[in-house]
């Protein structure tokens, strides 16, 4: 039973070591100090198979702790091979991940999945420690069973929760840098359109209906007549700063509408039916794409706080960024991902009618000012 023990410490200190390796600062270092991969390599598919083997070796693991008589032979061969060859595997797979061939954010995206596929196995392993620590203190089998019976649901949780990660690094692997960019842009697409749907939902009209059922409520009160004529004077302002804020809401609006019109067209015209980018100027366009869309859901809530505050100055300096952003975005797919393509490709004449509505819905931002 000790060699049992001893093998649980040793693995999850090499787990330990691993997380750290895969830390970004120490997974830049390691892939300075490795040869660039060859054509032959496919570090997605070896992270995927990794993934698919850790998983299968942790139902072994799972299964093998809940079962009575506990059997250290078994849980030696298993965590055997998971230290040997499964999280070597995993772990050399993820470091050929590399920003200039798969970009920085998918990298970033495989280490973080990489690293809690790691974090929770050790959590696992910990729990069969205890297992294994409390069958050999243990000499009543009556008690052994009960013990058994109670950590069960302990240890099935944990092992669920490195299949979910598992799966989860698997999924991304599988998809590659194509599918991880398409799920971005369907995010940053459904915050956009979230954050229309609440400004639609907003009514200055009945923020100012509130205030004004307050200043009745006090002239009831008072019945002063100086005061009536200065609610009256108040009311006209009021009438006239919602009709303002109506009319800002009705241009956001229109503008943020047109902006998350290109999102389904860059998935439908440029990411659509593409299985990978296949050189490395590829890759540095997706760079400048998601560094281009990336800020636009944060610039939308910035917007639409301002609106709700009547700051529209500031909102209309948010607006001209958004508008910017995409403008730059749809401006740099204008070639496509496959040279080869030119006379008819749908994304320019898609492309020309939409900057044209975008110049025309945005002249109230700047009239006259080259933005693009």
């Amino acid at each position: 039973m000790a060699q049992i023990t001893t093998l649980l410490s040793s693995t999850l200190a090499l787990l330990s070591q691993f997380q750290e390796t895969l830390t970004p600062a120490r997974a830049a270092e390691a892939q300075t100090q490795t040869t660039p991969q060859s054509a032959n390599a496919k570090p997605l598919t070896l992270l995927s198979t990794s993934s698919a083997a850790l998983r299968a070796q942790v139902t072994k693991l799972s299964l093998l702790a809940i079962t009575t008589p506990f059997t250290p032979s078994a849980l030696t061969t298993v965590l055997r091979a998971v230290n040997d060859s499964v999280l070597p595997s995993l772990v050399t797979a993820a470091l050929l991940i590399t920003p200039a061939e798969f970009t920085r954010a998918f990298q970033a995206e495989i280490l973080v999945l990489a690293r809690r596929a790691l974090a929770e196995f050790a959590a696992l392993v910990t729990v069969v420690k205890g297992v294994a620590e409390k069958s050999d203190a243990k000499n009543d089998k009556d008690k052994r069973e009960e013990m058994a019976k109670g950590e069960k649901d302990t240890v099935t949780v944990a092992a669920g929760r490195v299949w979910e990660a598992c799966d989860s690094l698997s999924g991304v692997a599988g998809k590659g840098v194509v599918g991880f960019v398409v799920r971005r842009v369907e995010q940053w697409r459904d915050l956009v359109r979230d954050a229309v749907s609440e400004i639609e939902e907003w009514d200055p009209e009945d923020e100012d209906d509130f205030f004004d059922m307050i200043g009745e409520e006090k002239e009831e009160k008072d019945h002063d007549q100086d005061e009536d004529e200065d609610e009256d004077e108040d009311d006209d302002d009021s009438d006239n700063d919602t009709a303002a804020q109506l009319e800002h809401k009705k241009s956001t609006l229109r503008l943020l509408k047109i902006v998350a019109q290109f999102y389904p067209a860059l998935i439908k015209y440029r990411l659509q039916g593409v299985e990978e980018f296949a050189t490395a100027a590829d890759v540095g366009k997706v760079e400048i794409l998601m560094s281009h869309l990336e800020p636009v859901s944060d610039l939308v809530d910035e917007a639409a706080g301002a609106l709700y505050e009547d700051d529209w100055e500031r909102a209309v300096g948010f607006l001209s960024k958004i508008r910017n952003q995409a403008a730059m975005a749809a401006n740099l797919l204008e070639r496509p991902w496959d040279a080869a393509t030119g006379a008819g490709d749908k994304y320019l004449v898609w492309e020309k009618t939409w900057l044209k509505v975008l110049v025309e819905i945005g002249e109230f931002l700047d009239e006259g000012e080259a933005w693009s």
